[in-house]
């Protein structure tokens, strides 16, 4: 629990079944090479409203515990990300990529969880855009990014048997990594209480960010 929910020790490898290169990490903005902030390729950011990131995480962190450790509260829990919020750079983290997208566009595309469940197609395409990899008619577009939501989608991507199945980490069922992919769930666990804690740190750290 005292460890930066930022980070992992499997936070990064490499596609190498694909022709593509990519490499996908969770690296605060100020961590990565320079060698990767002045390349030629993107960077994709994928943030989630900070309520539902700590029940999804309180519930990853519970499923994957040793069941000789007990039982996990929420309360004990939201008592120390409430204080690891503060002072570890979960907010930092974001607010960087944050920045860094406003001021270069074309390197880096940030996207919000919400956005996506809204209306996933037009994040397809802000995608497709930043990767400079258009479809050549607007039918064929319309169609391509259609079938790219349904293959990527979180119901399609759950019911996988590899996701159903084994350990891709070790100790940690496949099946732990999937759970729900609403907006607004935490409404059904966190107390009024929790909620203003949670708003007065959120309103001390994006202060004037617009984000």
């Amino acid at each position: 629990m005292n460890k930066n929910p930022s980070l992992s020790p499997h936070d990064s490898s490499s596609s190498t079944h694909s022709s593509l290169p990519r490499i996908f990490n969770q690296y605060p903005y100020p961590s990565l090479l320079d060698s990767i902030k002045n390349s030629s390729y993107q960077i994709v950011y994928l943030c989630r409203n900070p309520f539902d990131t700590f029940i999804s995480l309180w519930h990853f962190v519970s499923q994957a515990r040793l069941g000789s450790l007990g039982p996990l509260s929420l309360e004990d829990s939201f008592d120390k990300f409430q204080w690891n919020w503060r002072i570890l750079p979960f907010f930092f983290h974001v607010l960087r990529f944050w920045t860094k997208s406003l001021e270069r566009p074309e390197k880096l595309l940030f996207l919000k969880f919400e956005g996506m469940k809204e209306d996933i197609n037009s994040q397809i395409k802000r995608l497709v855009e930043l990767l400079g990899c258009p479809f050549s008619v607007e039918k064929e577009r319309d169609v391509a990014i259609e079938g790219i939501s349904k293959f990527c989608s979180f119901s399609n991507l759950k019911n996988k048997k590899a996701n159903k199945t084994g350990k891709s980490i070790p100790g940690i069922e496949n099946n732990t990594l999937f759970r729900r992919d609403e907006v607004g769930n935490w409404v059904n666990f966190l107390t009024p209480m929790m909620v203003h804690r949670l708003n007065k740190i959120m309103e001390q750290k994006l202060a004037g960010s617009g984000l």
